[in-house]
């Protein structure tokens, strides 16, 4: 599962988004997925369902959080979107989020040794988080994630299928 690739073929990035609360930020990350069927509709629920149980534990890092449920939750086939907002929102812990990365990933594998090295390479970049929000454009976001493609994170990962 490429990242660039998975944003194109979803056409899920969504730049300069508002959203009152954590539960609509979430939503809004996980419209693009629906639209395309990688996830059912229910996935967004589960999502929901499980932070109310666990708390906001894709919460990863000030101001970024990956939304993502269990594959059985309604996962179709793998996939990323991303979103921005232009005010970040509050989740229960009081961290506060502005980048929402949503995840559905067909297996926890995929997830673990696929998904979260290129997150955390393109979130590792020097001010990541200001810089994706102050995107304007697809073609920015991507270029981010083609500059996170030299991360030690990435060796020896096959991004190409």
């Amino acid at each position: 599962m490429n990242l660039t690739q998975a944003f194109i073929d979803n056409n899920s990035i969504r730049l300069g988004l508002s959203a009152n609360s954590w539960q609509e930020a979430v939503k809004l990350s996980v419209e693009p997925l629906i639209e395309s069927g990688a996830v059912k509709e229910e996935y967004y629920q589960a999502i929901i369902d499980s932070t109310e149980e666990y708390g906001p534990y894709y919460v990863l890092m000030p101001g970024m959080a990956m939304p993502h449920a269990r594959p059985e939750a309604g996962v179709q086939r793998d996939a990323f979107s991303l979103i921005t907002l232009t005010e970040p929102v509050t989740f229960s812990d009081g961290k506060e989020v502005q980048v929402l990365l949503a995840l559905a990933a067909t297996s926890s594998a995929i997830h673990t040794s696929v998904a979260i090295p290129q997150i955390i390479a393109l979130f590792e970049l020097e001010n990541a988080i200001d810089r994706l929000v102050a995107c304007k454009t697809k073609e920015d976001v991507l270029t981010l994630v083609d500059e996170s493609k030299n991360s030690p994170y990435l060796e020896g990962l096959d991004l190409e299928s």
